[in-house]
Order: structure tokens, then C-alpha cells, then sequence
């Protein structure tokens, strides 16, 4: 039987692996190592659809694991497991490009739900009668490729921070709001309490820089959302 998708779990819990092994196959072929260095290695070595990474781990920190695979270059989405409650670990784990994050203890059948969302989200657009390729100033984006350049050279983006950048050049000019980002970007509804995509929007904006004349590309609307802003669709609004 061929799967389609190959899980990592890098958890120390040897009950909640095999657990999560049982309820995910066969949909997905699951792997688990009890150790950060060997989840690290394992990760980089090996082709995975997701890493499900916990925080708290013998070796090395899952948040050490997420630094060493970013900073490598490995894009592999990544689900992190962080206590329930624990903010601080949520934000550090977006921070170092976590794709979502789940608190335990979790049902199974959310985690199975979390999983999907993410893949679905990482999978390239299917060619389709639409527009494909977006520029706003010296930003380009295509959609089906899943790539963007900025000032002719490839940005490193998260499958999230993709899709947020996405929803943004398409409504350039308009305010989105923090729950049509979250529905477009994470798959699910957005809450007050929800830094998820503050954060990561925080990444992207690290990640393409000021715009060409210095100014923010995304600016943030107090208690509504956040709009992509370009001076070339500026100057043509104004004549």
C-alpha cells in the first residue's frame, strides 16, 4: 500500500506516539523518535509531509529542533505540541516558524483536523483559469509555483505565511481581517485571545522587509486586520 503522506513525531511520550500512530494510520504513514538531536537529524535526512514536534524534549528543545530545520532551510510543515495554557510557548514556536500548534492534552481527532489543514495548505494550487502571478511593487508572487521573490531574490516562506501573503496582494489596498486571514491561512475560525496570526504575520514582515521607498508593506488596523499597501497602487488611486 502506497501512502501518500509521511508523518514525523518527535515526542518523548511513548503512550501518546503510539497513540497518535494508531489513530493517524493507515491515512499516514507515522514515524516517532523520543529524542530532539535524533528528530533533528531525522528531519533533515528523510522526506516528511509533517513534523508533529513537541516542545519539552530530552536532547535538544523542540524549539532548538525548529530553529536548527528554519535556519537549514528545511520547509517541512511543522505542528508543534505545547502545554495547555502556555502562551510563551505558542508565540516562541510561531516566532521560529511553527506552521500551527496544539495544546496538550489534545482529542486525536483535532490533531487529525490540524494535519489536514496544514497539507492542504502546502500543497502546490491546482492549474486552474485564474490568476496565477501577482506584483506589488518589488514583491512578486505566484500562486501555482507557491513562490516569491522580493527585490529578485527567493523568499523562504512558511506554507502559512504564503497563504497570508496571498490573501493579502489579492485584496491589495483592502484591510482583511484577522478571521479571513485565519480561515484562508490556518483553517479555522479566529478567537480574541489568538495570536496565531499576529505572529505570523510578524514573521512575514521580517521576512519582505520595508517596501522600496522605506515605508511598512503590511500595516496593521487596530482591533480590525491588517492591508497590503503599494506606493505604484497608491499613485494610481490618486490620479
Amino acid at each position: 500500500m502506497e501512502f501518500p503522506n509521511r508523518v514525523l513525531v518527535i515526542d518523548d511520550d511513548r503512550e501518546l506516539c503510539k497513540l497518535v500512530k494508531e489513530f493517524l494510520e493507515p491515512e499516514f504513514q507515522v514515524y516517532s523518535v523520543s529524542r530532539g538531536d535524533e528528530g533533528a537529524r531525522r528531519a533533515q535526512d528523510d522526506n516528511f509531509s509533517l513534523i508533529v514536534l513537541d516542545v519539552m524534549l530530552p536532547g535538544l528543545s523542540g524549539f532548538e529542533v525548529l530553529r536548527q530545520l528554519r535556519e537549514n532551510n528545511c520547509a517541512t510543515p511543522v505542528l508543534m505540541l505545547t502545554a495547555r495554557g502556555d502562551d510563551i510557548d505558542r508565540i516562541v514556536g510561531l516566532e521560529l516558524g511553527a506552521d500551527d500548534y496544539l495544546a496538550k492534552p489534545f482529542n486525536p481527532r483535532e490533531l487529525t483536523a490540524r494535519i489536514h489543514a496544514i497539507l492542504r495548505r502546502a500543497r502546490p494550487a491546482p492549474s486552474a483559469a485564474v490568476r496565477a502571478k501577482f506584483q506589488c511593487d518589488d514583491l512578486e508572487l505566484d500562486v501555482l509555483a507557491r513562490r516569491v521573490r522580493c527585490d529578485s531574490q527567493t523568499l523562504d516562506l512558511t506554507a502559512v505565511e504564503f497563504d497570508l501573503l496571498t490573501l493579502l496582494v489579492k485584496n491589495l489596498g483592502v484591510v482583511v481581517s484577522r478571521d479571513d486571514l485565519a480561515k484562508h491561512a490556518l483553517d479555522r475560525k479566529w478567537t480574541a485571545y489568538d495570536r496565531s496570526i499576529d505572529m505570523h504575520v510578524s514573521n512575514l514582515r521580517k521576512k519582505i522587509g520595508p517596501a522600496p521607498d522605506g515605508s511598512e508593506r503590511i500595516k496593521s488596523i487596530r482591533s480590525v486586520g491588517y492591508v497590503l499597501v503599494s506606493a505604484e497602487y497608491e499613485m494610481r488611486n490618486a490620479e
